[in-house]
């Protein structure tokens, strides 16, 4: 096998190909690795990373990210006792907590930062507060700031902690380590730590702008990692994954052999490493792992390029510029539309009213707002407003329940039983006959036996009424309540009104039915010239019917409008089936006429009813409920609402950080233009 293995390349775009040249591992690097330990850990290029770093961590800290907007970040990920905690504590030159089970148990924002001053520079960050500390304390300190976030024991938060290390000679990063991947509680986890566990990591590593580096012990088989399952979920390709391999002294054996197969596809390449033994200082400990490398049968056949704290820190380094200029743009604009979005909502937000004056003029434009919507809506049957929404489709809705009324009393024709055929008819002669002349029809049969038929439908008009002054009230508290609806005080105002009012209107139509009923049922009369054409029309039938009644033959006779009739039970009634039959074909063509009459007045009522509320009558009585000699409602509007003022004051909040973040981040653009041109 060739002793040297191909360096997998790395993302560039002519953005950020400028990066990549200044940050390029050196040749004479490579020849001088046995001095690696002695230099800083990185180069001097830092001077130039440095902003660029500054400004996400700045973005971090304004907490942008809750805006949704995600920001290039190295997230660090690995089974539990993958040698995780050690290969952070050499980048950063510090020892961070150890123990058994899960010592991780916040996501951890490690800042390193190289500094001039030989004095180390430590302090934590959480919960709103800044806590300085040392490289002595800084174990504890974690510790403690761990339990203060997630609480003693052994469950873990989603609540940040963030690690400031400024510190000379370490290099210019910003990660974040995760919980390390256990599938198996310990005693004083909860049962589901595994699934907690998996989706903190997740929502971590599935950004596109995230930069999974995967810690991986050299001991085991890569392909059973959960932390590579994990990662392939999200970077299918790997093109965002480095795997960091520890634990190199410790299992050698075929480990060429590995990180050449590249089986788990890590599109960003590897980095194997030694870890610090015991109380070996960090110095101490890139000297080893330098010289392990340089002198160990197998291991020193791995390219030189790709083994050592040092490289890796470089490697980081690069890749972090390099995802920092290639996200700059996509951050910016997302800023601005955020931030254009928020102004917008901001804008829509009802005027903080600050006088009666400002508070009527408010109310008047909601009430005339308000009106044209359900003029166009209820008269005009335009419903822009409403385009999806079918039952605020006024008109239509109203037309339908006209047409129902109308086909329920058109339907209710003379109840036909063909057995009994004129039975009714005459049973009402016989009751109503009077001395007088043969052969006279007398009146009151007629007026009986039609206040009969009105009785048998007079609760379809007031069903009807009902029904659609309920759908109107709901239609007009709809609107209502939507052009009011960022003044709450208002809105129970004109609810109220808006219930008063159609309450009288239903009850003026309740008043109005009966009116109609009661008049249906006083007299008969029409100058409907149907009348007088469908009665000649049914009387035509009068001789052949009044032959067959007197010849008794046939039972069954055919009528037009009637159908097959048995008439065998009028054979001996035939003195009075020639009146009866004249009764019947009066009052099934008058009917027609009344059925008619009722759907008509009907329609017109309502509409001119419905015509009415829009034009004035609800303005007036929600008038009179706000200001009238009980209302206080404009005096109640210059009260915001606690909702309206929580989101102006988290738009405003909101806008603010978005304006910071946009200086901040064009500010870096420029420096970006400037120096990697």
């Amino acid at each position: 096998m060739d002793s040297h293995i191909h360096v997998k390349q790395e993302m560039s775009s002519p953005v950020i190909d400028p990066i990549l040249r200044i940050v390029k591992i050196s040749e004479e690097d490579k020849q001088t690795v046995a001095l690696v330990h002695n230099a800083p850990i990185v180069s001097s290029y830092n001077d130039r990373i440095r902003p660029l770093l500054d400004t996400i961590d700045r973005l971090r800290h304004l907490k942008i990210m809750q805006e949704g907007i995600q920001l290039p970040t190295i997230v660090v990920v690995g089974d539990q006792s993958s040698g995780k905690s050690s290969v952070l504590e050499s980048l950063a030159g510090i020892s961070l907590p150890r123990g058994q089970g899960i010592c991780t148990r916040v996501p951890l924002i490690m800042r390193l930062q190289n500094h001039s001053n030989s004095k180390p520079d430590l302090s934590l960050e959480f919960n709103g507060k800044v806590v300085p500390t040392d490289e002595e304390n800084i174990a504890d300190a974690i510790s403690l700031a761990t339990e203060e976030i997630a609480g003693k024991g052994k469950g873990i938060s989603n609540s940040l902690l963030t690690l400031v290390v400024k510190k000379k000679g370490v290099p210019d990063l910003t990660m974040v380590d995760l919980p390390g991947i256990t599938r198996v509680p310990v005693h004083g986890q909860p049962e589901d730590i595994y699934e907690q566990i998996s989706k903190i990591i997740m929502e971590f590593i599935t950004p596109e702008e995230s930069i999974i580096l995967n810690v991986l012990s050299a001991s085991v088989d890569f392909s059973t990692c959960e932390s590579i399952r994990m990662s392939q979920r999200v970077d299918k390709t790997g093109q965002r994954t480095l795997a960091v391999v520890t634990k190199a002294d410790k299992s050698p054996e075929g480990l060429l052999e590995k990180v050449t197969a590249d089986d788990v596809n890590i599109g960003l390449g590897y980095v194997c490493v030694r870890n610090r033994i015991g109380d070996e200082s960090y110095e101490e400990a890139r000297e080893e792992e330098a010289r392990l490398f340089e002198t160990h049968p197998q291991l020193s056949k791995i390219n030189k390029s790709i083994v050592g704290i040092p490289v890796l820190a470089q490697r980081l380094v690069k890749i972090q510029a390099t995802i920092i200029v290639k996200c700059l743009p996509e951050i910016a604009r997302k800023i601005n539309d955020k931030l254009s979005a928020n102004l917008d909502e901001l804008n829509k937000l009802p005027k903080n009213l600050t006088s009666v004056a400002e508070a009527m003029t408010t109310f008047m434009h909601i009430l005339g707002n308000a009106k044209e919507s359900l003029r166009k809506i209820l008269v005009q049957g335009e419903f822009d407003e409403y385009p999806d929404v079918l039952e605020m489709h006024g008109t239509a809705r109203l037309a339908e329940m006209l047409n129902m009324y109308s086909e329920e009393l058109l339907s209710e024709k003379l109840a036909e039983n063909k057995e009994n055929f004129l039975l009714e008819e005459i049973k009402i002669l016989e009751e109503t006959k009077s001395i007088g002349l043969p052969n006279f029809l007398p009146k009151s049969a007629f007026l009986t036996l039609l206040q009969k038929k009105v009785n048998m439908i007079s609760a379809k008009p007031f069903d009807i009424v009902e029904k659609i002054w309920n759908y109107i009230e709901n239609v007009v508290i709809s609107v209502l309540l939507r052009h009011s609806d960022n003044y709450p005080q208002l809105m129970s105002c004109t609810r109220r009104a808006a219930q008063n009012l159609i309450d009288k209107k239903m009850q003026q139509s309740i008043d109005w039915v009966n009116d109609m009923v009661e008049m249906e049922k006083l007299t008969d009369y029409t100058c409907n010239p149907e009348y007088t054409s469908s009665w000649n029309k049914f009387m035509s039938h009068q001789d052949e019917f009044m032959k067959c009644i007197n010849s008794q033959h046939p039972s069954v006779i055919r009528i037009d409008g009637f159908g097959d009739v048995n008439v065998v039970h009028l054979f001996s009634l035939k003195c009075v089936v020639q009146e009866a039959f004249d009764v019947k074909m009066r009052m099934t063509a008058y009917w027609d006429i009344v059925m008619k009459r009722m759907v008509d007045n009907m329609a017109l009522h309502l509409l001119f009813s419905i015509q009415n509320l829009v034009k004035k009558e609800m303005q007036m009585e929600i008038i009179n409920e706000l200001v009238g000699p009980k209302g206080n409602g404009l005096e109640r509007m210059l009260e915001e609402s606690p909702s309206i003022s929580e989101k102006r004051n988290k738009l405003k909040k909101s806008i603010n950080l978005l304006k910071e973040s946009k200086d901040v981040v064009a500010n870096i653009m420029d420096r970006v233009v400037t120096n990697f041109d």
